[in-house]
């Protein structure tokens, strides 16, 4: 499906994609919200606690190595935009065999990378004894949830984004059935929800090849073995992949340490900041399917050399991702007790959430604007500009009030002062990625040159 660049055709595209995007990335969040609702309404709060405390050792494992997404979306979308769909899928494959080998080295780590995992990260004996569970559970998956993320980027890269909502509903789908079922009917708690993301991954990935099958057959003759291990596309991959490490790196060690401090402020700090972020989880993946979108198209209008489209992209993203999070905040803001009491049914947690609610606003607003700017520099394949520009904003912009908020804040505001980091976190976030804007939008690309 070929984009114009003409603006109302441009628009339309972009909202043929983004629609889709959006329920996709729903899907996603959503079985994470109920599986914290079933854990939340187990007697015990240590088992919710405790998969958020593992959530962070996933986080790094496995969204380090997102530039198997993120990156096969950007430099698989330029190559449509050239109109070389067979090395579109040279670097799918390519992010492939890589998730494969990197998969496999984690499962042959795994208790190191936990002992040590384990060791630096706060909390109570009980909750690190269901992180543990949770994490020897959906470690299994490890190896098929990288090759997934090579498959979604290419289909994202080729516009395909009704493919990656079908598979969205598909993992989401079995992963909340497979919830109830080790969750509820046979027991095993964190650890039941651990195996039900294993297994909701390998489905995904059956589904998804048989899906994308009739594309394989067509684009089998420009598919080769040497092409596949072609110096240039590795050496591409693998920088680009680099600096898309660092950038997440970033990101995810400001939630790691968000999460981290609000485990030493208390199990009850703990379950409250995580249903928030479960809750923000929710609305940032809505505004990532305009993200998404954004990433596609941008990287078509730079294979194509075409700079007017590229401006329009990023416009039309901006209006739409900042109106989407600004949405969200107003609905959220007017119904917390509602939305918080669907995740648990411990009063005095519910409560304790829906006072620090408002903190998703300013949150989610700032952020919008941030997930837009990221999907359009992951589209140039811009790896370098991410990747300074989310150091920047942990070191600046996070870092000096969480560690305020952990050390020096008085225990009544330590909450309040996590979440002000989060909210500068973002902030800087669009600073330092919108000063690269400029440098993107001045003369042709370098193809067209």
């Amino acid at each position: 499906m070929a984009a114009d660049s003409e603006p109302r055709s441009l628009l339309r595209s972009f909202l043929r994609q983004a629609g889709p995007n959006i329920l996709a990335n729903v899907a996603v969040p959503l079985a994470g919200l109920i599986d914290a609702a079933m854990l939340g309404h187990l007697d015990a709060l240590h088992h919710l606690a405790g998969v958020a405390l593992a959530t962070i050792v996933f986080d790094y494992l496995l969204w380090t190595f997102g530039f198997l997404r993120m990156g096969t979306t950007g430099l698989a979308a330029q190559a449509i935009g050239r109109g070389e769909p067979g090395e579109a899928l040279c670097v799918a494959v390519r992010a492939a065999l890589l998730g494969v080998c990197v998969g496999a080295l984690l499962l042959a780590l795994r208790e190191p990378i936990a002992a040590i995992a384990f060791d630096l990260l706060e909390g109570t004996p009980d909750v690190k004894a269901a992180a543990l569970d949770y994490y020897r559970a959906r470690l299994w998956g490890a190896p098929v949830t990288l090759v997934n993320y090579a498959l979604l980027g290419w289909l994202l890269g080729r516009q395909r984004s009704e493919l990656v909502l079908a598979l969205s509903v598909v993992g989401a789908g079995v992963n909340v059935g497979l919830d109830y079922l080790l969750i509820y009917r046979l027991g095993l708690a964190s650890a039941g929800a651990g195996y039900a993301t294993a297994l909701s991954q390998a489905c995904v990935l059956i589904v998804g090849l048989a899906l994308v099958s009739p594309a394989l057959a067509r684009l089998r003759g420009q598919l080769s073995w040497r092409r596949i291990v072609d110096s240039a596309g590795v050496r591409a991959l693998l920088g680009l992949g680099r600096d898309l490490a660092v950038r997440t790196f970033a990101l995810l060690t400001a939630f790691a340490v968000f999460t981290d401090f609000s485990a030493a402020l208390g199990t009850a700090t703990l379950a409250s900041n995580t249903l928030l972020l479960r809750v923000f989880g929710l609305a940032a993946f809505v505004i990532d399917g305009h993200a998404f979108a954004c990433e596609a198209l941008a990287g078509l209008m730079r294979g194509r050399g075409d700079q007017a489209g590229l401006r329009a992209v990023l416009r039309i993203g901006l209006y739409a991702g900042v109106g989407t999070g600004l949405a969200f905040a107003a609905a959220l803001l007017a119904f917390p007790g509602v939305v918080f009491g669907l995740l648990t049914d411990h009063v005095e947690l519910v409560e304790q959430t829906a006072a620090s609610a408002p903190w998703l606003a300013p949150v989610l607003a700032v952020g919008a604007a941030a997930f837009i700017l990221d999907g359009y520099f992951i589209g140039l394949a811009a790896g370098r500009t991410l990747s300074r520009a989310m150091l920047a904003a942990l070191a600046l912009g996070f870092a000096p009030l969480a560690l305020w908020a952990r050390f020096v804040a008085p225990p009544a505001l330590a909450s309040d002062g996590l979440w002000a980091a989060m909210t500068c976190f973002m902030l800087a976030r669009v600073v330092t990625l919108g000063l690269g804007v400029p440098a993107t939008l001045r003369g042709p690309s370098p193809r067209a040159r």
